[in-house]
């Protein structure tokens, strides 16, 4: 069975993908920021001693173990972050299992976080997942917590719960409309983030946004879920509405989608940023069902394998610049004579 980030779950010509995230510490330990190498270490051995106990086919990887493409690969497959990845950190590790749908990174801002994934949307399993591991792990290590704050932790905004549960929204409908910042001004102001799909501060690509939850003090992890879901969907109602504004010039729109498949499917070099516009739109058709010759499975392959990172993992060879893009659209080529 392929894995997560290569199907299609609930909702998924909308939701890409859903996250649950705990952030935890544990008790006797300073936070990172003020963690000796030898108490990072230590933490590090701790972590590495229970692995096998927490179960799920969990492996320890210590990260300056991953080579760089490796790295940026998890990176767009959202598996880690991209300061995690990026700071050459002799005392980072992550905990991941094969089907990649749990990945533990241990000191990125704080000493764990705890993550899962899934398709579509898919929150309240996620959570339940989450929690089922987070208490294996807390059996074996002691978690700093506080009766009046709940988990500790390195962030504020995350101190409660601990827990950031987030959607990859796909909301190109909503653009061409002219109607996205409108949602996304609801979104704000009904207490989520809005973000590029790699987090805080990153661009938006290929019209996908991340909405998550910005507060966990106060709040249980069932109303969190929740509240994340009633507004999931309404941004689902709002894309599909739009998508129904747009069919009414049909024309105009099998246009647009087929120029962009077309363009996939002949080009002969295409940079990263081309590539996600492109897809964005061939996404948009072939959801509508306008576009009949491509499958959901193959739009998701195309979208992972066309990334810098996984396009040289596909390949199995480390390219510069202008040889990705060569090669990108090889790839491409390949994965739709499937």
């Amino acid at each position: 069975m392929a894995n997560w980030y290569l199907q299609n779950g609930r909702d998924s010509d909308v939701v890409i993908s859903s996250r649950v995230r705990l952030a935890r510490n544990i008790e006797d330990f300073p936070f990172t920021t003020k963690c000796t190498t030898a108490d990072l270490n230590k933490i590090l051995d701790m972590i590495k001693e229970v692995t096998p106990s927490i179960g799920y086919g969990l492996k320890f990887i210590d990260l300056k173990d991953i080579d760089d493409i490796t790295k940026i690969t998890l990176i767009e497959k959202h598996m880690i972050s991209p300061d995690f990845a990026m700071k050459k950190n002799e005392n980072g590790a992550i905990l991941v299992n094969d089907d990649e749908n749990i990945c533990i990174m241990i000191h990125d801002e704080d000493h764990i976080k705890l993550q899962v994934f899934s398709s579509g949307q898919d929150l309240e399993n996620l959570m339940n997942l989450a929690i089922e591991i987070d208490e294996k792990l807390g059996e074996l290590v002691r978690y700093s917590y506080s009766n009046q704050f709940g988990f500790l932790t390195v962030s504020p905004t995350n101190v409660g719960t601990g827990m950031q549960a987030s959607v990859m929204v796909h909301l190109p409908a909503l653009t061409l409309t002219g109607n996205i910042n409108k949602v996304l001004h609801i979104v704000n102001n009904f207490g989520m983030n809005v973000r590029g799909i790699y987090g805080e501060g990153t661009q938006v690509q290929g019209d996908i946004y991340q909405i998550s939850n910005n507060q966990t003090l106060g709040l249980t992890e069932k109303e969190i879920i929740k509240n994340l879901k009633t507004i999931t969907d309404k941004v689902i109602e709002q894309e599909r509405l739009a998508r129904k504004y747009l069919t009414k010039d049909s024309v105009s729109l099998e246009d647009r989608v087929y120029r962009a498949y077309g363009i996939l499917k002949y080009a002969t070099k295409l940079t990263s940023d081309e590539c996600r516009k492109l897809l964005s739109d061939v996404k948009l058709g072939t959801d509508l069902g306008i576009i009949k010759e491509l499958s959901d499975a193959k739009v998701s392959k195309l979208n992972l394998y066309t990334k810098p990172g996984n396009l040289q993992k596909y390949l199995g060879k480390q390219l510069e610049g202008y040889d990705r893009d060569i090669k990108r659209t090889e790839v491409i080529k390949q994965i739709l004579a499937e």
